[in-house]
């Protein structure tokens, strides 16, 4: 079992032991994550490149991003497996999928769109 599988499990035990399945539908999951995103976004707001880099060293700033990271994760997680998609080998494919468009001999150190390396 997989890191993904045992928080998978985690969360649906969570989940179901509150009767909170009936709120779930895919739709539903797909917009609490873009709420929980925006949820950390909301730490960057008004914030500078050096104030967010900051965020991690100071306590109460570093719980709130952990927070919503978890947050945005679990929600994912959700999302996932109402959808039936394994999430790492998912996260593998892509990550083929982006070798293949950003190749490093043409994408070191670019910050372009694939479609826009030469």
């Amino acid at each position: 079992m997989n890191d993904f599988s045992a928080l998978t499990a985690a969360i649906l035990e969570f989940r179901d032991a509150r009767d909170w399945r009936q709120f779930h539908s895919l739709r539903s999951l797909i917009v609490s994550l873009n709420l929980e995103a925006a949820e950390l976004l909301e730490l960057t707001q008004w914030k500078n490149d050096a104030e967010v880099e900051a965020l991690p060293a100071e306590p109460a700033s570093r719980e709130a991003l952990r927070d919503e990271c978890a947050d945005v994760l679990l929600y994912l997680l959700l999302i996932a497996d109402s959808a039936g998609i394994d999430l790492a080998a998912a996260a593998r494919a892509k990550l083929a999928k982006n070798a293949e468009k950003y190749p490093v001999d043409k994408a070191f150190g670019s910050r372009a769109k694939y479609s826009e390396l030469e």
